[in-house]
Order: C-alpha cells, then structure tokens, then sequence
C-alpha cells in the first residue's frame, strides 16, 4: 500500500516541478504584489491623525478639530496595543486626565501638540512599539490568495483532466485503491504548497522585515491546516466532474468570494453583519484570521482555538464528502 503511494505521490510531485511555467507563476505572483504593494504604500503614511478617546469622546476643543479622526475605545488594552502598533497616533482619557502616545511615532509627536495646545491638564503616559505597515498586514492576504488558488486548481483540474484523459481510468484497473490515490494527490500539493509558500515568505521576509510577534511554529499549523481544508475543497469540487470547463467554472464560483470577503486585501472590521456571517463559512477567513492574529498580535494556538477547530471541522468535512463522491470514471458505472 505504501509503495502505491509513494509511487503516485513522486509521480505527481514530478509533473509539478517539470513544468517550469506553473513553477514560475506560483513563485513569482506573490512576490510581484508583495514588491508592488511595498512600493506604492511606502512613505510615512496618511497626513490624517487618528486619536483613540477612552470612553465617550466628550465636546471640546480638541475633540472639534477637523481632518482628525476619532475613534472610541472601552477596553484601554485593546487601545493600547493599536497605539504601540502605529494604528493609533494618539490615545486620549479624559476622564482620568492623561494620554498615552508612542514615542516613535511622527504623527504621535504632531497629535501630542496639538492635544497640549488645546488641553494642558493631563499627564502623558509613554508607550513604544513597531509600526505595522500595510505591507504587514495583506501579506498573510496575497499568500492566502496564492494557496487558495493552487490548492482549488492545482487538486481540481488535475483530478478532472485524469478523468478527462482515462488516466483514471487506467489506475482504476490497477491495484491502486481510491484512499490511496487521493491521500497521495492531497500530500503531495499540500507538500508543494506548504515548500513554495515558505520560499516566498522567507524571501520576502529577508527583503522587507515583516512584523512577527507571534511563533513561527503556530504559522506553520494554522497554514498547514487552511491549505489542507482548500485542498479538501478542491477534492470535493472535482470528486465527480469530468468536464474541465464546469470544473473551472465552479473553481471560480468557489475562489471569487473567498478572495472577495475572506479579508484578503481589506479587513471586513465594520461590514454589515451578513457580511461577516457569510465569510465564517469560507475556509480562507479562518486561515488568514488566524494568521494575522499570531504574526500581528503574538497570538498561541490556544488563543485562536475558534480558527483552528474551524479549519478542522471543514477538513474533515470536505474530505469525507469528495471521498464519498469520487468516482475513476465520468459515467455512473
């Protein structure tokens, strides 16, 4: 049994590298949006000032201050990390008569004199941090993107065009079972997805120092688990299919949404609620979730238990419905 599995496991991994043109594009479009996106969000960022107000943002002078936003906040940790991480330039409470501002930040130093030019009685409290840049955050983004759509096509169309070609047709009058077939086809992308994926992250991560609070080891399983529940994914959309155009066409009745709602490019933070609810049933929300939550915010697994038992419940799901489903030929025997 083993030896099958090898067998088709090399076979496959085989085809992949052979085809120098596939290689190249999966390597070579993230990295392109990751330097694109690196050069046009360079700079110092907005000229817009955003103040964090602890509790009800009371009317005065500085609250009436125009091209400065303001956002309410109720849990001062919550304010603070976004301060230390650059989203804030401010922190104000006035009902306790001080502000918190992180050193290292320009804007800070510009909002702390125009919050002293207006309110003189309050005591500053100091905080450092790393600032998260854009390119920080839609990195987890246009990997998450790249994987969905290798792990939906590079499983999908590969299993269809063997149906299309009697290829498995061919294996099926061979000892090959169809566990074995399939374990083989989902080890063998999830092999080359999780090798080009760390490729690219450790290239880009050499070029550009993205911000890694959190464990290298808890981005490997949240990633290991999001590519296996897409590949799983992609299993099911092919498990009967034989027509490579319908295949495509559900690839893409799959793929858009994702990348449209699961948070690839912008955070779905204030969408409507219908919104949010139709994304936690797309494997990508959790996966990307997951994985800014650890890289941004120093998360453990533990702490993002709700992602990891998602991607898992959706796995399983996934896998035993495609392995229910399969057939080796196009027409029902």
């Amino acid at each position: 049994m083993f030896k099958r599995f090898l067998a088709v496991f090399k076979a496959r991994n085989y085809e992949f590298f052979r085809d120098r043109s596939a290689l190249g594009w999966n390597i070579m479009f993230p990295i392109l949006l990751l330097v694109g996106f690196a050069f046009i969000f360079s700079g110092d960022g907005k000229s817009l000032y955003k103040i964090g107000i602890l509790g009800e943002k009371p009317v005065n002078a500085f609250t009436q201050l125009q091209h400065v936003e303001f956002v309410a906040y109720q849990q001062v940790d919550v304010a603070e990390q976004k301060l230390r991480q650059h989203k804030l330039d401010l922190l104000v409470d006035f009902n306790a008569a001080r502000y918190w501002v992180n050193d290292s930040s320009a804007n800070g130093y510009m909002a702390e004199k125009l919050l002293l030019a207006s309110e003189t009685k309050l005591v500053k409290q100091v905080i450092t941090g790393k600032e998260i840049r854009y390119l920080d955050w839609v990195v987890p983004g246009i990997l998450g993107m790249n994987m969905m759509f290798s792990c939906l096509f590079g499983i999908g169309y590969v299993i269809v065009r063997y149906r299309k070609n009697s290829v498995l047709k061919r294996l099926h009058a061979t000892p090959l079972k169809p566990i074995e077939f399939l374990t083989a086809q989902i080890c063998s992308r999830l092999f080359i997805i999780l090798l080009l994926s760390s490729v690219i992250f450790i290239g880009c991560n050499v070029m550009f120092d993205f911000y890694m609070v959190g464990s290298y080891f808890d981005l490997f399983i949240i990633t290991l688990l999001g590519a296996f529940s897409l590949i799983a994914l992609g299993l099911l959309v092919a498990a009967r299919s034989e027509s490579e155009e319908f295949t495509g066409g559900m690839l893409n009745l799959t793929s858009w949404p994702m990348m449209m709602l699961s948070g690839v490019w912008f955070s779905l933070e204030g969408s409507p609620g219908f919104i949010q609810t139709i994304a936690q049933f797309f494997p990508l929300t959790h996966l990307l979730e997951g994985a800014r939550q650890i890289m941004l915010e120093g998360a453990s697994l533990w702490q993002i238990k709700q992602q990891v038992l998602a991607l898992f419940v959706m796995s399983v799901v996934f896998l035993v419905l495609g392995a229910w489903l399969f057939r080796w030929q196009g027409q029902a025997r």
